[in-house]
């Protein structure tokens, strides 16, 4: 009796295993060399995305801020350019983002599930497109590399936090 109730247990366990449903993927990194690596992955902890701002310039992407919850991630470029600020809807996730890139990044576009398309920047340089690898997932947090400007990003995608 205790061979069968252990048989059992192994097999139930190495089954739940097998159908563990994987949720993270990344997209990226999406720019040119050089800088210094960021990453806003200890961000995710506050909370989702809420907030982005994009510091531009007449050709790249200066800087970048996000919000996670109610805490803003530290700043991470340059400083000469105009600041954008977009403020995401409760319940509110991006989904897709997309942008350009030449030796330093050009442009970014953040696509909501409510159907919302947020640019910033400059349409020139080479084409990326990022989507989440597995369904009911949105960005999570940002990483990439900065200096003076936005050298690259790469974008983690994982399902939205269910305390929210």
């Amino acid at each position: 009796m205790l061979r069968i109730t252990l048989l059992t247990l192994l097999c139930t366990s190495a089954y739940a295993k097998s159908v563990q449903v994987r949720s993270s993927s990344y997209n990226g990194e999406y720019g040119g060399g050089g800088g210094e690596r960021f990453s806003h992955s200890g961000n995710q902890l506050d909370g989702p995305i809420t907030a982005i701002r994009v510091r531009v310039n007449r050709y790249y992407i200066v800087g970048l801020q996000v919000r996670y919850g109610k805490v803003w991630s530290d700043y991470v470029g340059g400083t000469r350019g105009d600041m954008e600020e977009i403020f995401l809807h409760p319940g509110e996730s991006v989904i897709q983002v997309s942008g350009k890139y030449k030796y330093y990044l050009r442009k970014l576009v953040f696509v909501t599930d409510k159907g919302r398309y947020l640019p910033f920047g400059k349409d020139t340089g080479t084409s990326f497109n990022a989507v989440p690898l597995y369904p009911n997932t949105v960005l999570r947090f940002i990483s990439g590399r900065s200096g003076a400007l936005i050298n690259a990003i790469g974008l983690h995608w994982d399902t939205y936090p269910s305390e929210c």
